[in-house]
């Protein structure tokens, strides 16, 4: 039996954070998969094990307590799974970093589809894009990227070789590495899918 159930799409995009927590410190999920999701979402507030918007959302088996939103499950798995610094100032500073990485998913999808991206939209954005990646240290947020655009992986590689380094370096790791394997075989080189991912690829010619 597994530990947690988790929900997330059929793609890497923001669930790929949870899955990598939940790799790296060795532990088992189920994933409720597409129509599962769809059908929480439709349905009335009392029967989501938690209110959410949309996934990720998370159950602990062990304790039944679901969370959603990816920093909160992020937290909550530090947390308990014992993967947080043990000062005050380490741990803001990870939650700092889990709450970039959140940040550059909404930017990389411009507010979740709000517009598309066109061949401006992205020149105007690059420069905030290089700024993020001298910012933000998570190879999970990198690694996915990069494995699927070129045009962002050589950015990273330009802008930032010491976190495209830490990237390789962590993502080498033999739980990340077979999570990345999986996440290829799953999801192929899709990145978060539908027209969102379609103007993304236009504008990098991916």
């Amino acid at each position: 039996m597994s530990d947690y159930d988790l929900y997330y799409w059929s793609v890497p995009f923001r669930g790929q954070f949870v899955r990598a927590v939940l790799a790296y410190a060795g532990k088992t999920w189920t994933e409720g998969g597409d129509a599962a999701i769809s059908s929480l979402m439709a349905g009335p507030v009392d029967r989501m094990p938690v209110p959410f918007m949309g996934p990720p959302l998370l159950v602990d088996k062990a304790t039944d307590f679901a969370v959603a939103e990816m920093p909160a499950i992020v937290l909550y798995l530090g947390e308990t799974l014992g993967l947080m610094p043990g000062t005050a100032a380490l741990r803001a500073m990870t939650m700092k970093i889990v709450n970039d990485a959140n940040d550059v998913i909404d930017d990389i999808t411009l507010d979740g589809g709000r517009e598309m991206w066109t061949e401006d939209r992205w020149q105007s954005f690059v420069p905030r894009l290089r700024k993020w990646i001298a910012d933000v240290v998570t190879a999970t947020l990198w690694s996915t990227m990069a494995d699927r655009f070129d045009g962002i992986k050589t950015i990273l590689e330009e802008a930032a070789p010491m976190t495209a380094g830490l990237t390789r370096r962590v993502t080498n790791l033999p739980p990340l590495a077979a999570l990345a394997a999986k996440a290829r075989q799953d999801y192929g080189d899709a990145y978060c899918g539908g027209e969102i991912e379609a103007s993304l690829r236009k504008v990098l010619k991916a």
